[in-house]
């Protein structure tokens, strides 16, 4: 089971505040341990959103909208990426991250289980993603 830890944005975050080095010994010290277990697949932080862009889709038709994007709420500032046994084991290593704005800030992650292909019906598409999958590994 693979689960994404989600930061979210916050208006530092937004305006490019690097972390302080003790919250970046902290997120070390616990990838180091996720890395030991060896359940950590991926992580990183991500630049602010006036880096980056939006396609969206309306109306049969796909628009780019370049950031800074307003709802600071809606963004994510960085993800660690887990595979664990159990939904249970997720929330152990969850319950453990580091907070991500520092001790005393606020701050919240957001846990999300990802979708496996044994999740969906089998078809022509899903044995596609397989093969891709296959081929990746």
């Amino acid at each position: 089971m693979r689960f994404m830890i989600i930061l979210r944005a916050t208006p530092g975050t937004e305006a490019g505040v690097m972390p302080e080095e003790s919250l970046l010994n902290a997120m070390t010290t616990y990838h180091e341990e996720l890395a030991r277990a060896g359940v950590l697949l991926d992580a990183s932080g991500l630049k602010p959103s006036s880096h980056g862009w939006r396609i969206q889709y309306r109306n049969g038709k796909r628009t780019v909208i370049d950031g800074p994007f307003a709802e600071t709420k809606e963004l994510i500032a960085g993800y660690t990426l887990i595979e664990v046994r159990s939904r249970e084991e997720a929330r152990e290593w969850a319950s453990r991250f580091p907070a991500p704005m520092g001790e005393t800030a606020d701050g919240e992650i957001e846990v999300r289980e990802l979708y496996e292909l044994q999740d969906f019906e089998h078809s022509e598409a899903i044995d596609r993603f397989r093969r891709i999958e296959t081929g990746r590994r």
